[in-house]
């Protein structure tokens, strides 16, 4: 099925399904993707071959500049963001210059629109880095990835590239005390010969025992909205992920759906 990458560092704005209005921030490259995980239902499709010509990233003065530049213009038409989201083609923490990034970023939110807030999306996988951890304790939406409480799942469904630990990075989303915000895709289906389907009871009372550990000030919900790479795959219904979101409401979490 067919996917898309972003190819401009600045782009939108755009109608989030889960954050408003939102000016998105590419730091990966604009050609292919970049990431520490390989999400079967990434709609940017999967990471390329080894063989695949190495990435080149924006530089700190290029994402400064081109923001800024969004902003004004912006500014002039009278139609600020409601939020500045670091997304894009991968994993935005994979940046070099992430830490430094987001001060510029602070820098030009305040000067330009002081009331949007700044947000990331990670797949958690770069917290065990200090220069990423505390970058990610200055924005106002730290959003990290966790799809599932079992390590076969993610192993399945996310694919993590390299050495990961779910134990580990649960440990990790714990040290921030609060201060992020969780999301999960729900999804059915199957992949390479193995069922796919995190919503099944084992699934979501592992997932909601993991959340009391972590103790996120939110929860976002969704499933796939978009072409995904792996045909085999399908959305979690609108029933399903409300009843999910009733169980995390109950343990005194705020949670949001996105279908």
């Amino acid at each position: 099925m067919s996917t898309f990458l972003f190819g401009e560092i600045i782009f939108g704005p755009v109608a989030s399904r889960r954050l408003g209005v939102s000016l998105g921030i590419n730091l990966l490259p604009k050609d292919r993707k970049l990431c520490s995980f390989n999400c079967i239902y990434c709609e940017c499709g999967l990471n390329p071959g080894k063989d695949a010509p190495n990435p080149k990233l924006p530089t700190r003065k290029q994402v400064a500049t081109q923001l800024e530049r969004q902003l004004q213009e912006m500014q002039k038409d009278g139609k600020l963001p409601d939020v500045l989201t670091f997304a894009g083609n991968g994993e935005p923490t994979l940046h070099p210059d992430f830490a430094a990034i987001i001060d510029d970023t602070i820098e030009l939110r305040e000067r330009y629109c002081p009331q949007a807030r700044i947000a990331v999306l990670s797949n958690a996988t770069r917290l065990h880095r200090p220069a990423v951890f505390d970058a990610l304790l200055k924005v106002d939406d730290n959003i990290q990835k966790l799809d599932s409480a079992l390590e076969d799942t993610v192993q399945l469904l996310d694919q993590p590239q390299g050495r990961f630990s779910l134990t580990d990075t649960v440990a990790q989303l714990q040290k921030f005390k609060g201060r992020v915000t969780i999301q999960t895709l729900f999804v059915k289906g199957h992949y390479q010969g193995q069922s796919i389907n995190n919503t099944t009871e084992e699934e979501v009372q592992a997932w909601l025992q993991l959340l009391q550990e972590i103790a996120p000030r939110e929860v976002m919900i969704y499933t796939i909205a978009r072409d995904t790479p792996i045909p085999t795959l399908e959305k979690a219904d609108s029933t399903t992920l409300h009843a999910i979101a009733n169980r995390v409401r109950a343990l005194g979490i705020k949670a949001q759906v996105s279908t």
